[in-house]
């Protein structure tokens, strides 16, 4: 097992970076050499993955690291352009990982696809003849897809909701397993296959037959807990700091318009993985807003208490990703990432995945309970802003160093600290 603590990792230059995972995950220099070429994507793959594609648009993949997940070390990649988000999840990786770091379990890979059906005469009637017919049903989907049902996955049950004024309509649910797949694909071309089996049988007509981005069959679990002491820091106790996350998580936990933004940042770290691993990240973003509005009011994903001196975090989502099909086997980068992952299934990504964005939601609780987020964001958003005015090798720094010291992290102000630094 390969320790993902990497001690001064975010000090080496990137040629030492990547000697550093050569050594420890054993990268070929080809893996190195797609990294190092931002993916090698070239156009004429890009040009089938999308319509009238123009061209090809990187981002910046780091690793989150110190990652004890179920008592084994994961480095996690994550693609995201938002600085801090690396930094904070790394750092509450390591605050966690001396008390046992994080535990996760995942569901299996329940889909459900979606047949709505209009104009039926008789709901009652039609759901229950649905309902006899389920055995039936059940084989017409699996016959859409039997190298599924051979892999163990594939149709698994069937549920009828019915709906009233002011759109009366039924609504069959076909729950599906999709093994380690997103199985968006699938699920929707068995929703097709039994449109016309369910026609027959509720004398109604059917019209959209898609998958529900609301996974809540497949929910994903972190949890971690760590003693209050071990948050001490910046002139604050650890009772104070744990104080402040459990006061800012309830504010997220009663207020909606908190709780966007409370949300955001536990995605801000889900969202990268997502990214990272080929997944439709704005399937998971679709599912979990879903999910915490479930209740018809939109509250946190997370929880947060105290007890014992200890501070405790759980959350619970929707998270439908795969670790085969669609984008995962096709984009060159997703493959070296997925090989320092080490990840084999859909249900361990899903917790890892799960992992994240609790350590992330964390890191900005705990930056809001103390010294605020601007200040964590300082550094790494005067280094953007350095960039920006055309600053290149170690004047990025320099610029960067000069704007947090004036406490002016302008564009403006960084081209006149350029212009004088290259006179």
């Amino acid at each position: 097992m390969t320790d993902s603590r990497i001690p001064g990792f975010y000090k080496l230059d990137l040629a030492a970076r990547h000697a550093e995972l050569q050594t420890r995950y054993g990268l070929t220099d080809a893996d190195l050499a797609v990294l190092r070429d931002g993916g090698a994507l070239d156009w004429g793959r890009a040009d089938k993955m999308v319509e009238n594609c123009i061209g090809v648009m990187g981002l910046p993949v780091g690793l989150g690291l110190n990652f004890l997940i179920n008592g084994q070390d994961v480095v996690v990649p994550m693609a995201v352009e938002e600085p801090s988000i690396i930094a904070a999840v790394s750092h509450i990786a390591r605050l966690v990982r001396p008390h046992g770091g994080f535990q996760v379990d995942a569901d299996a890979g329940l889909m459900i696809a979606q047949v709505q059906v209009v104009d039926v005469p008789d709901p009652v009637k039609a759901e229950a003849a649905l309902l006899a017919a389920r055995a039936r049903i059940l084989a017409r989907a699996n016959a859409v897809h039997p190298n599924m049902a051979a892999r163990g996955g594939g149709a698994r049950d069937l549920e009828v909701r019915r709906f009233g004024d002011p759109f009366p309509m039924l609504v069959v649910h076909l729950l599906a397993d999709c093994c380690d797949a997103m199985g968006a694909n699938a699920v929707n071309a068995m929703a097709e296959g039994i449109a016309p089996l369910v026609e027959t049988l509720t004398g109604g007509r059917v019209c959209l037959r898609i998958l529900s981005n609301l996974a809540d069959r497949r929910l994903a679990r972190a949890a971690c807990s760590l003693p209050e002491e071990a948050l001490a820091g910046r002139g604050f106790t650890g009772a104070e700091v744990a104080d402040g996350v459990v006061q800012a998580w309830r504010f997220a936990a009663v207020d909606p318009y908190r709780a966007a933004t409370h949300n955001k940042g536990v995605m801000n770290g889900i969202d990268a993985v997502a990214v990272a691993t080929g997944n439709d990240w704005r399937g998971v973003e679709a599912g979990a807003h879903a999910w915490a509005a479930r209740d018809g009011r939109y509250t946190s994903l997370t929880t947060w208490w105290r007890a014992d001196g200890y501070l405790h975090g759980s959350i619970e989502l929707p998270l439908a990703v795969g670790t085969v099909g669609g984008s995962t086997g096709v984009h060159p980068t997703i493959g070296v990432l997925r090989k320092l992952l080490g990840v084999e299934s859909a249900r361990e990504l899903a917790g890892v995945m799960a992992a994240v964005g609790l350590a992330q939601n964390l890191g900005a609780l705990k930056a809001l309970a103390t010294e605020g987020i601007q200040r964590g964001h300082m550094s790494l958003h005067a280094r953007q802003v350095a960039l920006a005015v055309g600053a290149e090798g170690e004047l990025v720094d320099h610029v960067a160093r000069i704007l947090i010291e004036r406490g002016e992290i302008k564009a403006e102000t960084a081209r006149l600290i350029l212009a004088e630094l290259d006179r």
